[in-house]
């Protein structure tokens, strides 16, 4: 248990790392998610075909999990979007309303009531983001941009969940990746047109730090998750990676110096967030 507990730990703090290595890439963002994608199916494929971990699937099986895979590629290209345009701080904050995009869609999707409590908590995060927008100008392209992030981050867990249920966690993360990489691809021409940047190789810095994100905050973390979870419950799981916003902001500080760069603003709606995070978590650990 102790060891599945520092292996979840690792995790959550390799995912809070993500933001970072988008700052720290100078690639515009459909670049850097194209290569991110392409690093990590290659290497995916290498480890589960030698662990006979992938199953065979039917078309019909996989129109789902490629549209899914769509979303998660949607999802990781206005997250660092949101960074290029504000910086990793904005950019984690805007992640959390993912929470109230949850509340709200998963019960019109999967038709049952919603929560009150829920919408409450998330209402609560909105406000702390809607307090940043409004005071920090000169970020509010990245806060739109964040704001999609979240939406999207919340289709895909929606979506993910009625995978889960009927295929092992390998192949759907696979077959997602994948169908979400050759997608960018037919789209990658467009994107550069209308967002100029010619499609280039990478120099040698953003190469090591693209080979980091997909093998070290993408594939390890996958299999640090994965192992963790055999001894340690989904709850605590999703309880912890509460963490990773908190993990992503601190790293952001000490490495970019972005505390110099917010205002008041920014921390009056951190406080926001963080209280909703707070009160979900109690108000869950009190239903278990």
């Amino acid at each position: 248990m102790k060891k599945s507990l520092i292996q979840l730990h690792l995790s959550v703090f390799l995912a809070g790392f993500t933001g970072i290595l988008g700052k720290l890439i100078t690639l515009n963002e459909g670049l850097l998610v194209w290569y991110r994608l392409l690093f990590t199916i290659i290497t995916l494929y290498v480890i589960f075909r030698w662990k006979r971990m992938l199953s065979k699937l039917s078309f019909k099986q996989i129109v789902p999990i490629g549209l899914t895979g769509i979303v998660v590629m949607l999802h990781w290209l206005f997250f660092y979007g949101s960074i290029k345009y504000s910086n990793v701080s904005i950019a984690v904050v805007c992640f959390s309303l993912t929470s109230l995009f949850t509340a709200i869609l998963d019960p019109l999707i999967n038709r049952y009531r919603m929560d009150k409590t829920e919408l409450l908590l998330s209402g609560i995060t909105l406000f702390g983001i809607l307090l940043i927008f409004h005071f920090d100008a000169e970020y509010r392209t990245g806060i739109i941009l964040g704001i999609i992030c979240a939406l999207f981050g919340a289709l895909f867990t929606i979506f993910n969940k009625r995978l889960i249920s009927k295929h092992d966690t390998p192949t759907i993360t696979f077959y997602e990746l994948s169908i979400g990489w050759l997608a960018l691809t037919l789209a990658l021409p467009f994107y550069l047109h209308v967002f100029p940047q010619p499609f280039e190789i990478p120099a040698v810095h953003d190469l090591l730090y693209l080979l980091i994100l997909s093998w070290a905050c993408t594939v390890c973390m996958f299999m640090l998750l994965m192992s963790a979870l055999t001894k340690i419950s989904p709850f605590t799981v999703n309880l912890t990676f509460n963490l990773e916003p908190v993990y992503s902001i601190i790293l952001a500080f000490i490495i970019f110096k972005e505390n110099k760069e917010l205002t008041p603003a920014f921390y009056a709606g951190l406080a926001c967030i963080l209280l909703s995070v707070l009160l979900q978590m109690r108000r869950v650990q009190k239903a278990v």
